[in-house]
């Protein structure tokens, strides 16, 4: 679940953070921050996130103050399942600028994964009120809010999420699974084979048809 969730954050982070270049302009130079951070999103959008890493530090070795390189590679260590240097990282990106929206949603993900719920609600408030178009805001917290118990405010997060993206999945999956907390198994059958119809990451589309076949299947009984 995490696994997925993380990937979907690092290809929405390399969507926003890809320099705009005018038509007509050079390439950055080669051996500049920028020509690293180019680099590190190709790498980060084939999956091969260790060289993504190497890139991105190379990109501040050249540049220390580039706040997007620190967001960027924390979704790489992420995706590594490495949470301790990815909240590093958006601390350290935060320190430079506070207001950036993805390094809150980047520190929401991996404190979720931590365990750290109420944390990575705090970060997703605080990613809401800068920009409340984030998709990945109200799902981080809806995932928070699974884990604490409170399913009718994971359920308002991933109807939000689904407002700004009725295309994302994750939203439908965790919706799914506060729906079957609650005993709605329509409602969350519903759910699952949206994720189904809508997602090509296999572990997701497999863990949504595990939840198919356990709500689908009668309810055993024994007489003894």
């Amino acid at each position: 679940m995490f696994c997925r969730l993380f990937l979907i954050l690092l290809c929405f982070l390399s969507l926003l953070s890809i320099p705009v270049t005018l038509s007509g302009c050079e390439p950055a130079p080669q051996g500049s921050a920028e020509w690293y951070f180019t680099n590190a999103l190709k790498y980060a959008q084939q999956s091969d996130y260790q060289r993504a890493i190497a890139n991105y530090t190379d990109a501040i070795k050249v540049e220390p103050l580039l706040s997007k390189a620190y967001v960027n590679r924390a979704a790489a260590y992420i995706s590594l399942g490495d949470y301790d240097n990815a909240i590093a990282d958006c601390d350290k990106a935060l320190s430079l600028n506070s207001k950036l929206p993805l390094a809150y949603v980047n520190r929401a993900s991996a404190d979720n994964a931590k365990g750290n719920y109420d944390q990575a609600i705090q970060d997703c408030n605080k990613a809401i009120k800068l920009d409340y178009k984030i998709s990945l805001s109200y799902v981080n917290r809806a995932l928070a809010y699974n884990h604490k118990g409170d399913m009718a405010k994971s359920i308002a997060d991933c109807n939000e999420a689904i407002e700004i993206d009725p295309n994302l999945p994750d939203s439908y999956y965790h919706r799914a699974l506060a729906y079957e907390a609650l005993g709605k198994n329509d409602e969350a059958l519903a759910d699952f084979n949206k994720v189904v119809s809508l997602d090509k990451n296999n572990s997701l589309i497999q863990a949504a048809q595990q939840e198919i076949i356990k709500l689908s299947s009668p309810v055993q009984t024994t007489n003894k």
